[in-house]
């Protein structure tokens, strides 16, 4: 570790890039302890324990603890993901869009340009809504939660809440582009990880007031470093298929043949499925909760993690967004395309449609067991959550987006530095050249 640091210390824009990503995730933090105004703190806290277990605390997980404190970021980057969710959905119905993604760069900017609008307009229908629930919602005491209700609240509470949803996509863009990682990945990621240590020191007190055994926590705890260790095993594994490359007559000069291998990943999908699931939960789920509509808590209270029929709605989903997220990113036809118009195939395969239906069976098959295991990892946790009354922080979906987040920051890191070895090579190389 000594070794990677000394290393990267040696990349001035490396060091420059890591510097930007903190700089601009430590804004995020400080915005999440900046209030909405209007707002009785003392009040809506007592509200978020007396909601402790139910989906709020899995809202206010994603939001970094921005929901819980009502602050300028409380709801976080969900609505940005719930566009993309949706655009990439209409991008495999719509021919324009599907049209525009094919257009190359300037496709994806226009896309991305939409999907900036539609997150405008979820925050606006979100935040009004729950602008309007938050003003018949009291306290554990009966308390108003809200000082001065009406339409200047309402308004005052839309546009903060909207700003502060289009600045996160800012920051997110900005540490994509200019930092290391992915930013709207890190932004989630530090949320999760900046709650722990409050989850650590519930469990140790739940410990101290005898509501815990020590022997659930050591094995939860256990069972936390067994999904880890599963997470990076099931991420770096991959299927190779075997591509064959016959000799090539170049001139005068015979190029021989070899044998290279088309890797296919277990899991194509990342961390985007659980994600895009937790989203499409959490969304209603809130909404229902700062709204007093009979039909809507009902909703909500069948929505609460445990629950059979949001464990069923949340596998669903994975599964869903796990196919439909590597078909987007992985076409076998233009990868069976490409290699015959390079001359390679797959041995006792013949080139063309063969070949792409052999690589979607494959790619099937493979997928099917990513979408499993994203399913026991994100669900499992929680179900055993629920059984032994641990705390809901070490569900497994956060688990996974930590590692995964991690795993992808790592490699990016790691690829930064092979290509300044690389630049750094060539420099040092002298080359004379010929005189005339």
């Amino acid at each position: 570790m000594a070794g990677i640091t000394q290393n990267i210390s040696k990349i001035p824009e490396l060091n420059r890039r890591i510097i930007f990503t903190f700089v601009l995730l430590a804004v995020f933090r400080i915005g999440v302890y900046i209030p909405t105004p209007g707002i009785d703190a003392e009040a809506l806290s007592g509200f978020f324990k007396a909601a402790s277990g139910t989906l709020l605390d899995f809202a206010t997980m994603f939001t970094g603890g921005a929901l819980e404190r009502f602050s300028v970021f409380s709801l976080g980057i969900m609505p940005y993901i719930s566009a993309s969710i949706i655009l990439q959905l209409l991008t495999a119905v719509v021919p324009q869009l599907e049209k525009l993604q094919k257009e190359g760069e300037s496709g994806r900017n226009a896309i991305s340009q939409y999907t900036r609008y539609l997150t405008v307009a979820l925050s606006l229908v979100q935040g009004t809504m729950i602008a309007i629930g938050l003003e018949s919602m009291r306290g554990p005491a009966g308390e108003p939660i809200v000082l001065f209700p009406g339409w200047g609240f309402r308004a005052m509470t839309l546009i903060t809440l909207t700003s502060g949803t289009v600045f996160l996509m800012w920051l997110g863009e900005q540490i994509t582009e200019r930092g290391i990682g992915n930013g709207i990945s890190l932004i989630i990621f530090v949320g999760i990880i900046a709650r722990m240590p409050a989850a650590l020191n519930n469990t140790i007190q739940l410990v101290r007031a005898g509501e815990m055994n020590f022997l659930v926590v050591v094995f939860m705890l256990a069972l936390m470093v067994v999904v880890v260790g599963c997470i990076v095993f099931m991420e770096m594994g991959q299927r190779k298929i075997p591509i064959q490359y016959p000799k090539r007559v170049v001139g005068r000069k015979v190029m021989a043949g070899g044998t290279q291998h088309l890797p296919l990943k277990v899991n194509s999908a990342g961390v985007i499925p659980p994600i895009f699931a937790s989203s499409i939960i959490v969304f209603p789920a809130t909404v229902a909760n700062f709204i007093n509509v009979p039909f809507m808590k009902s909703i909500a209270q069948s929505l609460n993690p445990g629950g059979v029929l949001y464990n069923l709605l949340y596998v669903g989903l994975i599964i869903f967004f796990t196919y439909f997220y590597t078909a987007i990113q992985f076409d076998p036809k233009d990868v069976a395309e490409n290699l015959k118009k390079n001359g390679g195939f797959v041995p006792g395969i013949r080139p063309g449609a063969n070949t792409a239906d052999y690589i979607d069976t494959v790619l099937t098959r493979l997928t099917l067991w990513g979408a499993l295991y994203l399913a026991i990892v994100s669900v499992l946790p929680s179900l055993l959550i629920t059984q032994f009354h641990a705390p809901f922080y070490f569900g497994g979906t956060a688990l996974l987006i930590v590692v995964g987040v991690a795993m992808d920051t790592a490699q990016q890191i790691e690829s930064h530095m092979l290509a300044r070895s690389y630049d750094g090579l060539f420099k040092k190389r002298k080359t004379k050249g010929r005189g005339l």
